[in-house]
């Protein structure tokens, strides 16, 4: 089968979400590039224990299925369109986590308040500026990827977050650095006074993170 392993990895992926409670149900979504041409993602409405590597789409840049039996994810556009727009990802995650997912509720963004946002995410996490119906795809997308900018997690308004990554090790790790700071910051709002990084300081960490951090010594 044609990228057996890029389904396989989304698969792991997904139980992966689903065993740490970052989604719930079928809500949630998963994507990697496969080359300038085309993307994989998962089906709509699969129970992620019975997916199967077959049951991934794949998906070309203009939204056409290349590939499988199975409909996209609804929130195929997002995906697509956060390809489009930013070169540097490879791989694109949605899932709903509860503190997450509470902040989308609120309009508000998370401010820069960790060390890791500003490293992985490169910064605080923005919220979309208004809500925009799930049956309107294309409208979604489009707010989600202008808000989103440079970043790499962006708060859907009412919905649930977006992360992305280099690739998809990247983009699960950003999920659970977008949630641990949802959590941090409504236990200190309210309460105490957060200190936020200062803006030069946010880009020294990402840049520390993108060009020094290595493998090698």
């Amino acid at each position: 089968m044609e990228y057996l392993s890029e389904r396989e990895q989304i698969i792991k992926a997904c139980l992966w979400l689903e065993e740490k409670g970052l989604v719930l149900g079928t809500w949630g979504n998963v994507s990697v590039r496969l080359n300038e041409r085309e993307l994989l993602l998962t089906p709509s409405r699969v129970v992620y224990k019975l997916t199967r590597p077959e049951d991934l789409v794949i998906i070309d840049y203009e939204g056409n299925v290349i590939s499988g039996d199975r409909k996209p994810t609804s929130e195929m556009q997002v995906h697509r369109l956060i390809y489009i727009k930013r070169p540097d990802v490879n791989a694109v995650v949605h899932c709903h986590p509860v503190y997450a997912s509470a902040m989308c509720a609120t309009g508000e963004g998370i401010p820069p308040i960790l060390e890791e946002l500003c490293q992985l995410i490169g910064g605080g996490v923005p919220t979309t500026r208004r809500y925009v119906d799930a049956g309107q795809h294309l409208e979604l997308a489009e707010e989600t990827v202008a808000v989103l900018g440079d970043k790499n997690a962006v708060l859907m308004r009412n919905h649930g977050p977006v992360c992305c990554g280099r690739d998809l090790d990247e983009a699960l790790v950003a999920c659970q650095v977008v949630e641990k700071a949802a959590v941090c910051h409504m236990a200190i709002r309210g309460a105490f006074s957060e200190h936020v990084i200062p803006a030069e300081l946010v880009q020294s960490e990402r840049n520390r993170f993108l060009y020094d951090y290595a493998a090698k010594p």
